[in-house]
Order: structure tokens, then C-alpha cells, then sequence
């Protein structure tokens, strides 16, 4: 494959040095090394599969589709965004730039929230995974992880990127560079992490919440796109001036594709979250469902057993048994049962 970094291919046009024109054939070959984001994705590697191997020695069952999750697809996008095509030319295009946005913003912590991180070392270290439980079920944890502020946050993080100088500065300074990309994944993380509900959370809100505030972050994708493209000032205008790429869309060209990327793409990855929302809910409705059938199988039993107190000890006993026992058995499950007891009462019930 052919490497290339920013900066390392001169064209012909005597005031760019950069990549070469970004081609099909190139957006497959062209790759580059960024220190900083594959150490940090080594090590994530590689502690988490040392926890699958330590999880496992210990009997804890943790299936591969974990770990595809985790490392193929989460940290996978990380090399995409930071490492592929999209390493390469975002420092040139716009919209490459816009694609890495998502990437790091969207998809890797979605997937990296599905891996269940946390679940894996309360696994791997039940002590110090009793203190992070008791961190998460914190009166500071459920503040800051409350819905509309974590939402918030994940929309508010690249309009603060595109429309303040930081966005520029990624382009000069490394370091700048580095901690756009944690500051991107750490807000995405946070809000999938708690709406999926995969791993230990701080507060289980009701999937209608969950599914406003999709809504609302699917609302904010939409307004940060239309305003990239209705901007009529280039964004980081000086930088993309200087640079005199001769090639490919103009400057403001590429800035609407970039601002239909913002929109329609982050609107696009709402989908596999939805998907997972979807998936997470029927499996908690099958375990209710389980719990449920124990409690009504030994309401029967009950039942059954006063019974045969009437048989052998005569009506009085039973009538006692009776009394004890068998008032709940005389209206449906669905009533009785105080989660779903609310959605079932009637209107003039005192109660």
C-alpha cells in the first residue's frame, strides 16, 4: 500500500505540498502513521483482550461478539479515522475532515459502548469493580449522566469545534489534534454508554426518554450541518487559503459536502444505535417476562397448596390458608404486579 502523510506529496503546484489528488483507488492506498492514536489504540487492544482471557479464566462467559464489537469495530473505525484515507486527506478537504468528525464522535464510541468495557473489569477485578459501581450509582454520576445534559454535551462539542479558532488549530499544533479526537469520543461515549444500558449505569431511564433524546441529537446533527453549509465565510478561511490545493472541489464546495456529511451521515449512524435500543429492550422484556412466569408459577403453587390444607385439615384451616394466600389470585397478574399495576388501574380507583 502506498503511505502517505500531510505534507509529503508535492503535485506540481508550487505553493501546495500535500497529498496527491484523492482518487478511488487512493482512498483504498492510502495510509499513515500517527503515533499518538496507535499507541492509544494498542493499549486499549490489548487490555481489553487480556480481560476477555483473565474473564474467562475465571468462568466468566464473555462471547466474541464482544470483542468484535470493541476491538474489530470500535477501535477499527479509530484506525479508519485517524489512519486511512481520512488521516490522510482531512488536513486538505473539508468534508474528510467532517467524515473523521462523525467517526470519532458517532461510531467508535458506539461500538466501544457495546463492547461492555465496564462489565469486563468489574469481571476481571470484582473489588476494585465494587468501587466503580459505587462511583457510577453516585448522586455526582447521575448528575452529570442525566439525559439532556450528556446530550448536550455531544451536540454542543462540534459546534464549539467548527465554529470557534480550535478548528484551526488542529491543523497546526499535534497536540490540539490529539485532544480533539478525546474530546469527541469521551461525550459519545458518555451518551451511548448510558442510554444502551449494556454496562453498569448510573440511573435506567424509560426507553421513551431514550428515544426523545435520539430524536433530540438526531435534531442536533441536522441544525450543525445546515449551519456549516449556510455559512457564507469559509471556516478556518486563512488555513485553506494558505494550503492552495489545486485540486478537487473549491474551498466552499467543500464545505457544504462537509456540512452534508455532518448531517446526513451522523443522521445515518442513528440507525445502529436504534438497532441496539431495539435489541437491549427485547432482551430485558424476555428476562421481565421470566421473572414474572417464576412469580405467577409460585402463586400457583400457593394456591395449590391451600388446596390440599383443605383436603387434609378440613374447610376452617384452608379458610385461614385461604385468607393468607389467595387475594391476589383473584385479579390478573397485570394488576397486581406494581410494574405494570399504574398503566392498568382504573380512573376511579382510590388506590
Amino acid at each position: 500500500m502506498q503511505a502517505l502523510a500531510s505534507g509529503a506529496a508535492v503535485t506540481g503546484h508550487a505553493a501546495y505540498h500535500g497529498p496527491p489528488e484523492l482518487t478511488v483507488p487512493r482512498a483504498f492506498s492510502s495510509w499513515m502513521l500517527d503515533p499518538w492514536s496507535l499507541t492509544a489504540i494498542v493499549i486499549l487492544a490489548g487490555l481489553y483482550v487480556a480481560g476477555v482471557v483473565a474473564a474467562r479464566r475465571r468462568g466468566e462467559p464473555w462471547p466474541a461478539a464482544r470483542v468484535v464489537l470493541f476491538v474489530g469495530l470500535g477501535l477499527g473505525f479509530g484506525v479508519i479515522a485517524t489512519m486511512s484515507f481520512v488521516g490522510v486527506y482531512q488536513p486538505v478537504l473539508f468534508y474528510i475532515r467532517a467524515v473523521q468528525t462523525v467517526l470519532l464522535l458517532l461510531v467508535v464510541p458506539l461500538f466501544l459502548a457495546l463492547g461492555r468495557p465496564l462489565s469486563l473489569f468489574i469481571a476481571v477485578r470484582p473489588r476494585a469493580g465494587q468501587r466503580l459501581r459505587a462511583a457510577i450509582a453516585s448522586r455526582a454520576a447521575r448528575l452529570v449522566t442525566f439525559p439532556p445534559i450528556t446530550t448536550f454535551v455531544l451536540v454542543l462539542t462540534p459546534f464549539l469545534l467548527y465554529f470557534t479558532p480550535w478548528y484551526a488549530a488542529g491543523f497546526s499544533s499535534g497536540l490540539v489534534a490529539q485532544l480533539t479526537h478525546v474530546a469527541l469520543i469521551v461525550p459519545g461515549f458518555v451518551f451511548f454508554w448510558t442510554l444502551l444500558r449494556v454496562d453498569p449505569v448510573p440511573r435506567a431511564y424509560p426507553y421513551i426518554v431514550t428515544l426523545w433524546i435520539t430524536a433530540a441529537e438526531v435534531i442536533g446533527d441536522a441544525v450543525l450541518g445546515i449551519a456549516v453549509i449556510a455559512d457564507t465565510s469559509l471556516l478556518a478561511g486563512p488555513y485553506y487559503h494558505a494550503l492552495a490545493r489545486p485540486w478537487g472541489p473549491n474551498l466552499a464546495t467543500s464545505q457544504v459536502l462537509g456540512g452534508g456529511v455532518l448531517w446526513i451521515l451522523g443522521d445515518i449512524v442513528g440507525l445502529p444505535f436504534l438497532a441496539a435500543q431495539l435489541i437491549q429492550m427485547m432482551r430485558e422484556d424476555a428476562a421481565d417476562a421470566k421473572v414474572i412466569d417464576a412469580e405467577l408459577d409460585a402463586a400457583e403453587a400457593a394456591q395449590a397448596a391451600v388446596a390440599a390444607a383443605e383436603v387434609v385439615s378440613g374447610p376452617a384451616q384452608a379458610g385461614v390458608a385461604a385468607e393468607v394466600g389467595q387475594p391476589g389470585l383473584q385479579r390478573p397478574w397485570w394488576e397486581t404486579d406494581r410494574r405494570f399495576s399504574d398503566r392498568f388501574r382504573a380512573l376511579d380507583d382510590p388506590d
